[in-house]
């Protein structure tokens, strides 16, 4: 396995990544499947920020496009309209705050870092809009690439492969490259839970989430109140804390740098528990605990 990174650059803020980072979802969307995400007004928007930074979030996610399955398309006008309203408020309030804009538009990109957004978070990798890439290099900004084939309408049938984290690798392999060539200095992986993938495969690519430390990249994991874990349990989003608790207790226990997360305070949490129980490993024991028996 390579290094990997020991900090993310986000326009002269250092982030540490010696100590797994807690990322809090502030979705401006009136249509995400966790209902109590959502945000619009404006009051509600910096309520939900300063609740997520006083949880002690290292950054915040802004999202104007819902991509849950069967969401309506929205147009890249009113996604632009709905994140750099969010933007301009969270960067104007609260000015240490790192903020990453979900997004996979090269002109939403463009202008919500223009207006204070630090990283930019893309859940095609660079398919949905082939400008994205150049966005990325003239701005110099860290960007999370996400795994997922076609889009949020398309993507649960495209369920088929060799091997689930080998295909997987070897599409991050080709968009690194070329990030890389061009420049590209902070990259981070998603594998994308529940996009393109039943939630057996969810699982296994949960239990083989170290592999993807062979990049040498941070990794990022976003288990959230997914469907592998309220249908799997057989209750609601609402009810899925307890279960992404845990899974992001085997996500962190399995390699992941960053944690993407409704819930900030119980994620940190985690983590602090995570790094008291590392810091107390016996001589000689891993520091990947392999979740098969």
């Amino acid at each position: 396995m390579r290094d990997k990174p020991q900090y993310i650059n986000a326009a002269g803020k250092l982030l540490d990544l010696s100590s797994p980072l807690v990322m809090g979802i502030l979705n401006v969307t009136p249509d995400s499947f966790y209902i109590a995400s959502r945000q619009s007004a404006d009051d509600e928007i910096l309520r939900a920020a300063a609740g997520m930074l006083e949880e002690g979030a290292d950054i915040i996610d802004i999202g104007g496009y819902s991509s849950r399955p069967g969401a309506a398309d929205t147009s890249s006008s009113e996604e632009k309209k709905r994140v750099l309203n969010a933007v301009c408020l969270v960067a104007s309030q609260f000015p240490d705050a790192i903020i990453s804009v979900d997004t996979f538009r090269a002109e939403v990109a463009r202008f919500s870092i223009e207006r204070g957004a630090h990283i930019i978070n893309d859940i095609t990798g660079g398919n949905g809009d082939p400008g994205m890439f150049g966005v990325v290099k003239e701005f110099n900004v860290p960007y999370i690439m996400m795994h997922m084939r076609g889009n949020p309408s398309t993507m649960q049938n495209n369920l088929d492969y060799d091997d689930l984290v080998a295909d997987i690798l070897h599409w991050f392999g080709e968009k690194i490259y070329k990030l890389k060539s061009e420049g590209v200095k902070d990259i981070i992986i998603d594998p994308g839970f529940g996009f393109s993938k039943n939630a057996i495969q969810n699982f296994e690519m949960l239990k083989r989430l170290h592999e993807f430390s062979i990049t040498g990249l941070p990794v990022l994991a976003g288990l959230s109140r997914k469907t592998m874990i309220w249908k799997t349990l057989g209750i609601t989003p609402e009810n899925a804390l307890n279960g992404t608790t845990v899974l992001n207790t085997i996500a962190l226990i399995n390699g992941a740098d960053i944690l993407r997360v409704h819930d900030v305070k119980a994620a940190k949490e985690a983590v602090t528990l995570f790094k008291m129980a590392g810091n107390i490993m016996m001589p000689g024991q891993t520091d990947v605990i392999k979740t098969d028996s």
